[in-house]
């Protein structure tokens, strides 16, 4: 069990990089944000980050500031990241990330993506336990956490952005083990053929067809491709699986780098089973109605 503990920025150094965009961020939420009041659970997903050339990441610290503006409005539980946040897993961009993820309020539960695999999964969960200072904490690259109405499969990828026989098998005991109760995958990226935009890029386990076969997969939770949301087709039913993809919020490489719109997205679990799944432009109070995306729980009998 996953236990959650509010704690304080370490200090005010930290505090000071982040105040002013918490500030615009608390003050523009005064229009309509989009409310389920029989909400079960909420939490918020955040994409890739690895910026380049420069270790910096202003609009990471600007969704986090979104997100814990948000949080004053309405309950968010957690916050999950999809993966690829230090580019090239060096050290001074998880050095770079560090104070503005720390600064999140919530626990934040991410997972590995390639760029991560440049390095070590012992410095990934070194500084996955630095970002949450207390608020969580990680022994494995892939882990468990049940949710209330569902269950969050957190499985990042044996290599690159893809699985051996032993991570698919982990996957199907963990839906297995959590069923009938209902499961959302976190992964870095959904299998290839999923988003054709870039249909060769993904998951090529064939094995991950069981995977997604099993009754109780609610959804697919991915990043990666850093897409732009305007211009694909982001979120998306094949069979019974939901797949949301969750955009880069440092650069955006689909279709192509002339327009980058950083974003983020707030899912939202309702008593009666629905997921309503919300897109926020960085910086904007308001959901985006043409990115809402809404789908039912399977249902867990």
């Amino acid at each position: 069990m996953i236990h959650f503990r509010s704690q304080p920025l370490k200090s005010l150094v930290v505090a000071a990089q982040l105040v002013a965009l918490s500030l615009v961020s608390a003050c523009a939420i005064t229009g309509p944000v989009a409310q389920q009041d029989d909400a079960a659970v909420r939490f918020a997903v955040l994409g890739d980050g690895e910026p380049k050339p420069l270790a910096e990441f202003p609009n990471m610290a600007a969704a986090v500031a979104d997100v814990n503006a948000l949080a004053e409005r309405q309950e968010i539980d957690f916050v999950v990241g999809v993966g690829d946040i230090a580019h090239k897993g060096t050290l001074i961009q998880y050095e770079a990330a560090t104070p503005v993820l720390q600064a999140l309020k919530q626990p934040f539960y991410p997972i590995m993506g390639n760029e991560e695999f440049n390095t070590t999964e012992e410095r990934f969960l070194e500084y996955a336990n630095r970002w949450n200072d207390g608020k969580a904490t990680f022994t494995s690259r892939r882990y468990v956490q049940d949710a209330g109405p569902v269950v969050m499969v957190y499985a990042s990828p044996d290599f690159s952005r893809d699985f051996h026989d032993e991570g698919i098998d982990w996957m199907l005991a963990q839906l297995q083990a959590a069923a009938p109760k209902p499961v959302m995958l976190v992964v870095h990226g959904a299998q290839v053929g999923v988003y054709p935009e870039n249909a060769e890029k993904g998951i090529a386990n064939p094995r991950f067809a069981e995977v997604v076969a099993q009754r109780n997969l609610a959804a697919v939770i991915s990043g990666d491709l850093h897409m732009d949301m305007d211009r694909v087709d982001h979120s998306k039913q094949i069979g019974q699986v939901h797949y949301l993809h969750i955009p880069a919020l440092e650069r955006t490489k689909i279709p192509d780098e002339t327009n980058h719109t950083p974003m983020f997205r707030v899912f939202t679990v309702t008593e009666g089973g629905e997921v309503v799944v919300d897109t926020y432009e960085v910086g904007n109070p308001a959901a985006l109605d043409r990115h809402s995306y809404r789908f039912d729980l399977p249902a867990t009998e």
